[in-house]
């Protein structure tokens, strides 16, 4: 996703990009900016652009991942094996994308790409398993951790670290986080290597320019309804957020705004848009202008409307350099196609994944969507409201099919009953409009009234197998065998509403599961300050059943440790304690034993044993993070023994 912010610098690999502007660089940059938007202007008047043609494309995003399932920083070494131009890098390390080539949008272009798609994702995995790794089609990886957020990971090539300097020096500070689901995330970073956990499945279509205004406003309007059907991006760092937390977490981490005490208004980079367009695509390229200033300039040598002049079809180069440095959902796009220019519009709303079969589907539905509108809603702006559309998509990609969306004339449904019983037909005629075949027709848009009418989408099953596997297992647990169990049944083929429920042994191996304290460690906690009284941390361990309760200042810090035998020792030395002051840095335990998220299990368990302690807290950077006990190591333990008694079992059977 991040190479859409880039692909600018990209389109202009043969230019100089520079971060390190004077006002003379800048100023010769707009200049090139403002000829180019007359330029375009010129060739809309002048029907200069290809108005016949329909034609497709996508590009995949994906994840590399070890025999883990975590995350494989091992891109570049997997590109140089492939040699293959289809194939090119994203902004992290374990990070590949897949650009297709365009097809013309007829008969069976949908199951020609899908096969396409699938033979190149069989040659990029075998070649990433002679690198100890394979490749996953998710939104956002389950078992990304914040260890792999690390600049280290930033795919080393200049393009990618000069916008990350870019962004940064324009964020001037950290970046800041708050997504809430059924869990919270609140946190705060220092680069935009968040933005990495996402991975999308990009389509394009190539519009009429008369046409371009209409289709536009249309693919505004369905973003929502399209997004809720195909929702599979729930996770993140173990928290469940949104159904689509892609959405909320490249906003949060790519948004250069500064927080401010004054009531100005200034829009993110990232945007859904503001307002519906109104009479030519010049109306967006000249928001953005006006609106977003100039992230990154180049040494442009030639003049668009200089190549009007003699004859030439221009590349506008510094408006593809600008406009890939603002982020839209629905993004116009200009491009030549054996010397004509076209317009496009580029849908960037949804994720990788769960299956080929399902994107497929996904990109079946938006493009009949958008070949099929009906002729009273062509003048969508008249009918809705811009901000209910805005609205409805935040709604779609917190809530996926259970949302409620303000529709046209401000009728209110919900996602599911607007899918099924007005767009599906939309389009299923869209698609036999444009004379796809009906076998495609049939089978793509029958995926996606079964996952609808299921209600099975890839988050929700990821969130019914996280809200299952949690009752007994830690959230890593979980993640992993989550991890796992999307990319055996990807390899299988199925759509996911037919897949079946996770299970815990799918995470493999012990090392899988439990082979570092961040593995295994509790992150839900209880804890207590040092100041408080002694009697409310006996009340609270009595009240959760608590063995062992942290003390922790105010920032977070780890400063002691409360155990049932330190307050047995209290009580016992005190048996008519009736002072109910006493504070809790009286009686603590001072600097305990503690452990990294990092430290192996088996490590942890040493030190348990060594010095008799039934707990350990984690700490990062003196910060508390979780707590290992002797409970994690029972559930391990039995764990172990039922492997062993399956094991045994089919060792039994055998004979």
């Amino acid at each position: 996703m991040f190479n859409r912010l880039i692909e600018g610098m990209c389109i202009m690999g043969k230019h100089a990009i520079t971060l390190s502007m004077d006002q003379a660089d800048i100023s010769r940059f707009m200049y090139h900016l403002i000829n180019d938007i007359k330029a375009l202007e010129y060739m809309l008047a002048k029907g200069m652009f290809d108005s016949g043609a329909r034609r497709i494309g996508a590009e995949q995003e994906l994840c590399l991942v070890d025999r883990n399932w975590r995350p494989a920083p091992m891109a570049l070494e997997v590109l140089a094996d492939i040699d293959d131009d289809h194939f090119t890098t994203e902004h992290s390390r374990y990070n590949l994308e897949i650009n297709l080539d365009p097809l013309p949008f007829r008969d069976n272009c949908l199951s020609e790409m899908a096969g396409r798609l699938k033979r190149y994702l069989e040659q990029l995995a075998g070649v990433a398993a002679n690198h100890q790794g394979d490749i996953i089609l998710v939104g956002i990886l389950p078992t990304i951790r914040r260890s792999d957020l690390s600049l280290e990971n930033l795919t080393p090539l200049p393009r990618y670290h000069l916008l990350s300097e870019a962004m940064n020096k324009l964020k001037g500070g950290p970046y800041e986080f708050h997504i809430m689901g059924a869990d919270e995330l609140i946190t705060k970073h220092n680069s935009i290597m968040f933005e990495g956990c996402n991975t999308s499945f990009q389509m394009h279509l190539q519009v009429p320019p008369e046409r371009f205004i209409s289709e536009y406003n249309w693919a505004q309007a369905i973003a929502a309804p399209v997004l809720a059907a195909a929702v599979n991006s729930p996770l993140l760092l173990g928290k469940r957020l949104w159904e689509e937390t892609r959405i909320a977490l490249f906003q949060q981490s790519v948004d250069t705004r500064r927080a401010t005490g004054d009531l100005r208004e200034k829009a993110s980079r990232i945007t859904f848009g503001h307002q519906w367009l109104r009479k030519s695509i010049t109306e967006i390229f000249q928001e953005d202008i006006a609106r977003y200033r100039v992230l990154v300039a180049a040494d442009i040598e030639t003049d668009a409307l200089a190549q009007l002049a003699d004859g030439r079809v221009p590349e506008l180069k510094a408006l593809q350099i600008h406009n890939g440095t603002v982020y839209k959902w629905n993004r116009p796009c200009y491009g030549i196609t054996e010397g004509k220019p076209h317009l496009r519009i580029e849908n960037r709303i949804l994720p990788a994944g769960p299956t080929v079969a399902d994107e497929i589907a996904n990109m079946a539905f938006w493009l009949g969507l958008m070949t099929g509108i009906p002729e009273n809603y062509r003048n969508i702006a008249g009918l809705m409201a811009f901000d209910d559309a805005k609205t409805n998509f935040l709604l779609a990609a917190r809530n996926g099919l259970q949302s409620q969306f303000k529709w046209i004339k401000g009728v209110s449904v919900s996602a599911q009953e607007l899918i099924l019983k007005e767009l599906l037909p939309v389009a299923q005629e869209g698609l036999r409009q444009a004379q796809i075949s009906a076998k495609d027709r049939q089978h793509y848009l029958g995926i996606v009234e079964q996952r609808v009418r299921a209600g099975k989408t890839g988050a929700a099953w990821m969130l019914d197998s996280f809200t299952r596997l949690r009752k007994k297992h830690a959230r890593y647990e979980a993640c992993a065998a989550i991890s796992a169990g999307i990319l055996e049944r990807q390899k299988a083929g199925k759509p996911v509403h037919k897949w079946k429920p996770v299970r815990i042994e799918e995470a493999g191996s012990w090392i899988n599961r439990f082979w570092n304290v961040g593995q295994i460690m509790y992150s839900d906690l209880y804890t207590v300050r040092p100041e408080d009284p002694v009697h409310f941390a006996a009340n609270i361990m009595n009240w959760k059943h608590l063995r062992h309760l942290p003390v922790e200042n105010d920032r977070g810090e780890l400063v002691g440790l409360v155990t049932t035998r330190v307050l047995l020792e209290f009580y016992s030395a005190h048996p008519d304690a009736l002072d109910r002051t006493m504070p809790i840095k009286k009686v603590m335990i001072k600097n305990p034993h503690t452990v990294t998220p990092e430290m192996l299990s088996i490590d942890a368990l040493l030190l348990m044993r060594k010095h008799k302690i039934g707990c350990l807290p984690v700490v990062n950077d003196g910060k508390l993070l979780g707590v290992i006990t002797e409970l994690n190591f029972m559930n391990f333990s039995e764990e172990t023994i039922q492997a062993l008694i399956r094991d045994s079992e089919q060792v039994r059977g055998g004979k």
